[in-house]
């Protein structure tokens, strides 16, 4: 049985270990939220002091974070800068940060593996056995559905089993010292040193995923001060240890970017023999202009006559070989929590698990992953050859997938802007 157990939560880790609200492609910022009062730290024991950490990858390393460490609090300390010093004193960076970074499942595995490593049979019935713990008022409230809750918190923490236990302070100092994303990672970091200078959490307490992310529903440190909601009334915004608070909070989230009551994230789609593939995920239309070019639901039904009237676009995660969608406002919305085709996919498809809705109609493709270089090569090779992927990061996001279109148009291939390791590699040999 001790065997067992411990099978279940090396699956559940290598599930959820990395879904973290990750911002590769910058969205548009929320809309204003004031931020929530100071919280009282929770009552608890004293606190054991911080475990010893381990060395960084080498002298050269300590050194440069050091550096860093004095140009951060120049430039965020201010008043705070003693009591931030006192927070960083004696940190290094977590070498095993900074490769997690760089090779996230979201962007670096085809969205077919992704999906359906997460969207499982089991993990449906698990979520639909918590609806009843999403609080009715908290779906009142913010017009987000329990279902969508339930696969939120199922995709995170796998509903509250996996919240990762890296020290969030370490672990934002790391990335922000590494530089992919430094102003971001920044500005986290002294939000979460804000939580603990505040009194809302202790350090010992602060605990997260490798990239900063904390508690049930993982929120970065921003979130959890602008967007957390003390849903129990007991005074404390408890994202860890409470469910109520947990959902009531990424409730909230959603409600403030945008979600649209009543309505669904998206539909699968079946595409015309003639369809133009250069206009998935381009500009976005009603949906009688997609109807009008023979796009239909996969299930023969029609979107209702709100979705219809929405501004929506076609996603082809996998390309002309996979299955097509019809994205809705709420999908983006989805997106607002992590900025991943993959995972707004995955969090829909098992809300609609839970409601009992049929599976997909058509299949992946077992396509292999990419590789850090392939996924870098081939950015670099389309911006040599004159198509701006806007950044060289390994990340194949929405501007490397139109750069890419673009490239396929000119080069008269069909323009479905989906980077196959064959792919991939042809563009690095073109460009030298």
């Amino acid at each position: 049985m001790r065997i067992m157990r411990l099978s279940l939560r090396l699956v559940l880790i290598g599930t959820v270990a990395a879904c973290a609200p990750m911002l590769p492609e910058t969205p548009p910022p929320l809309p204003g939220a004031a931020p929530a009062p100071v919280q009282p730290a929770p009552s608890s024991p004293t606190p054991a002091p911080a475990p010893v950490q381990p060395p960084a990858a080498d002298a050269g390393d300590l050194a440069g974070f050091e550096g860093w460490k004095q140009g951060f609090l120049a430039r965020h300390g201010g008043v705070r800068r003693a009591a931030y010093e006192r927070e960083l004193q004696g940190l290094v960076p977590d070498p095993s940060v900074i490769r997690l970074d760089r090779n996230q499942p979201e962007f670096s595995r085809p969205a077919g593996a992704y999906v359906q490593n997460a969207v499982t049979a089991t993990r449906i019935a698990q979520a639909r056995q918590r609806v009843d713990r999403v609080p009715w008022d908290v779906v009142q409230r913010f017009g987000v559905p329990s279902e969508i809750l339930v696969a939120i918190w199922a995709q995170e923490s796998a509903f509250g089993q996996v919240q990762g236990d890296n020290d969030v302070i370490r672990s934002l100092a790391t990335l922000a010292f590494d530089g992919r994303r430094r102003d971001w990672a920044e500005q986290q970091l002294k939000h979460a040193l804000d939580i603990v200078v505040d009194g809302r959490r202790a350090r010992a307490g602060l605990k997260g995923s490798w990239a900063g992310a904390m508690g049930q529903t993982q929120f970065m440190p921003d979130n959890y001060l602008r967007l957390g909601v003390d849903q129990t009334g007991d005074g404390v915004v408890d994202i860890w240890g409470s469910d109520a608070d947990a959902l009531a909070s990424a409730a909230n989230l959603l409600a403030q970017a945008g979600w649209k009551r009543g309505q669904s994230w998206g539909y699968e789609v079946t595409l015309p023999s003639n369809f133009d593939y250069a206009e998935a995920e381009g500009p976005r239309h009603p949906w009688s202009y997609w109807a009008a070019r023979g796009v239909r639901l996969a299930n023969g039904a029609s979107p209702t006559a709100a979705e219809a009237a929405e501004e929506a676009t076609i996603l082809l995660p996998q390309g002309a070989r996979g299955p097509a969608f019809l994205a809705l406002p709420n999908h983006y919305v989805i997106r607002r929590y992590n900025n991943s085709v993959s995972y707004a996919l995955a969090i829909g498809l098992t809300a609609d698990g839970v409601q009992g809705k049929p599976g997909l109609v058509a299949t992946w493709p077992n396509d292999p992953p990419l590789s850090r270089e392939q996924r870098i090569g081939a950015q670099r090779a389309l911006t040599a050859l004159g198509y701006d992927t806007q950044g060289i990061d390994g990340v194949i996001g929405a501007n490397t997938r139109a750069a890419l279109r673009r490239w396929q148009q000119a080069t008269g291939r069909l323009a479905d802007g989906y980077l196959t390791a064959d792919l991939a590699d042809e563009l690095i040999r073109r460009a030298g």
